[in-house]
């Protein structure tokens, strides 16, 4: 994350705190994160006002007082607005992001940018060293790149007129990928048609991230029926046998079948659970499948880790509790960051098929429809079967995806496999 919103406070200026002691909640896209107090000591002031939007990671937002000092006395401020970022480097001076080597060559510099600007500044010949970073302590991010190759620095290590013909390509691809412009927007419609609605940030991060995974990932699709009747009866017995209350009490549905199901299919097709980098391809141990949950505004995907290990029981617990705290937007970043692979199932909306997309750094996600009663033919005759499609998106660099697929519908039409 970059920026949150400073929601509320729970502390007051004077108030005396200890390490530890909640001081404050802070909304990301995700989710609503507590602040601790990282000392004990007086609140001295709120920097930040609460309800703030847009506060970037790292920013003071309130003044601790140590023992014996005295509000205005400009100590050090020991509080952040959000949750720290992974730790990177921070470079001496922000722009541009780059600090001394440490490899002892004199004059050599150290450039903190992100993998998607490196690959990005390489397509189009920019100089990373010429480039003014906005991200986290000064880091390179996507929109510096952009921004810089609208600006006409593109430059290429090579020729003038190379860099000059790299510059105008970089410029022109911009142009073509960049959105319609508001002002150009409105004027389809009459001022008093419609009403503005701000994009809160769950939405712009989503936006965000379609956009990327749409740009950036060459998708391709396959579809299958899968036939559900042996894993409808199988899922009655069993929860006609399982304990209705205390703590191992659990109810199956169709979809925790459908997570085990495509974990187990990852474990047995090795090379589809893989994610592709530019440099190497990951090749990933365990199957970490998350499962798509609308909420108001948006959509969280908690991960259900090392899935292939987990009883149907067990799995149908954990989403049922993941899926309640997603809601609430209490989920954890660990909770819903990473994984393998990801499930979004609108099956219980009534739609029959679709083509989901693709959730970075992921390499597939399996669309599932609703299953629904289909004449089909067995040998010569006609009979009625409940029927469930299915679509897996494919990242094309990464995964064929048949043999996944296959894999899977093996698993939902023979469910006593799942269970050994």
């Amino acid at each position: 994350m970059e920026e949150g919103k400073l929601a509320k406070w729970l502390v007051k200026e004077g108030q005396k705190v200890r390490s530890g002691d909640i001081i404050a909640e802070i909304e990301t896209d995700k989710a609503t994160m507590e602040v601790e107090a990282v000392d004990e000591g007086t609140v001295g002031s709120l920097l930040i006002a609460e309800g703030t939007d847009k506060v970037k990671v790292s920013t003071p937002i309130a003044v601790l007082l140590g023992e014996g000092e005295k509000a205005g006395a400009a100590p050090a401020p020991k509080s952040v607005a959000t949750p720290a970022p992974a730790p990177a480097p921070a470079p001496a001076a922000a722009t541009p992001a780059t600090e001394p080597a440490a490899n002892g060559h004199a004059g050599g510099t150290r450039i903190f940018a992100s993998p998607l600007a490196r690959r990005l500044a390489k397509e189009v010949g920019l100089d990373l060293a010429r480039v003014a970073g906005t991200g986290p302590h000064g880091r390179i991010v996507r929109r510096d790149i952009e921004a810089a190759a609208e600006g006409g620095t593109a430059q290429a290590a090579a020729a003038p007129a190379q860099s000059t013909a790299l510059a105008t390509t970089a410029a022109a691809a911009s142009a073509m990928a960049a959105p319609m412009a508001d002002a150009k927007i409105l004027a389809f419609y009459e001022k008093d048609s419609y009403e503005f609605v701000p994009h809160d940030g769950m939405r712009r991060v989503i936006a965000e991230r379609l956009t990327q995974s749409k740009q950036t990932i060459p998708h391709f699709y396959l579809s299958l029926d899968c036939r559900l009747d042996q894993l409808l009866a199988a899922r009655e017995r069993i929860n006609a046998a399982a304990p209705k209350d205390g703590p191992r009490a659990f109810k199956l549905s169709v979809s925790d079948f459908v997570i085990k199901a495509l974990a187990l299919a990852l474990h047995h097709v090795p090379a589809a659970s893989a994610t592709w980098t530019s440099e190497v391809m990951l090749r990933h141990r365990h199957s970490d499948v998350g499962v798509a949950v609308a909420v108001e505004g948006g959509l969280f995907t908690p991960v259900i880790r090392h899935a292939e290990l987990k009883t149907l029981g067990e799995i149908s617990n954990e989403m049922k509790v993941l899926a309640e705290r997603a809601r609430k937007r209490r989920l954890a970043p660990h909770e819903y960051q990473g994984g393998t692979t990801s499930i979004s199932n609108l099956g219980m909306y009534g739609i029959k098929n679709f083509d989901a997309v693709i959730n970075p750094p992921h390499a597939t996600i399996l669309a599932v429809g609703a299953g629904e009663k289909r004449a089909v033919v067995v040998g010569d005759r006609i009979e009625a079967a409940t029927i469930m499609s299915c679509t897996l998106s494919c990242d094309h660099r990464v995964v064929d995806g048949a043999e996944l697929l296959n894999a899977f519908r093996a698993l939902i039409e023979d469910p006593v496999r799942m269970l050994v």
